[in-house]
């Protein structure tokens, strides 16, 4: 998988900020079914972050879509609309100016690219601790 600095940049938005886990706005992430994808940390780090993500997903009826990319088998495809449908704009809008593309550019390269990433973190079924998320995001 070789991601773009921008998609990198963008993703990193999604995962590192308060964008998803943080805000007076956003609900508390709740243990999931994906193997506690749901479960944040304090700061809104990465682990809290991807399973924020996830958690965002599965809360706009993605369940199905998130349940292929974490467990074994063929990753399912997610549309850039529906990508920021479950986001929400302002997440979307916020995680496109930190990567210095266009909202429809990050969205198209999200959906491309997401399932990807996702499973290849979730090895098994579960969450990566924060050097398995380091290795993936620093290889080509």
């Amino acid at each position: 998988m070789n991601l773009s600095k921008p998609l990198l940049l963008g993703l990193g938005a999604l995962l590192v900020g308060r964008m998803l886990t943080g805000g007076s706005t956003a609900r508390q992430p709740q243990a999931s079914q994906s193997g506690g994808a749901g479960t944040a940390s304090q700061d809104g780090g990465l682990v809290g972050g991807l399973g924020g993500l996830l958690d965002k997903l599965q809360s706009a009826g993605h369940g199905e879509i998130v349940k292929s990319w974490v467990g074994p088998g063929q990753n399912q495809s997610i549309e850039p609309t529906q990508l920021r449908s479950a986001l929400g704009q302002t997440t979307v809008c916020d995680a496109a100016q930190q990567a210095g593309i266009s909202e429809q550019d990050l969205l198209t390269q999200l959906s491309q690219y997401l399932p990807q990433f996702v499973d290849k973190l979730t090895p098994n079924g579960r969450m990566p601790n924060l050097q398995e998320i380091a290795d993936a995001l620093s290889q080509k």
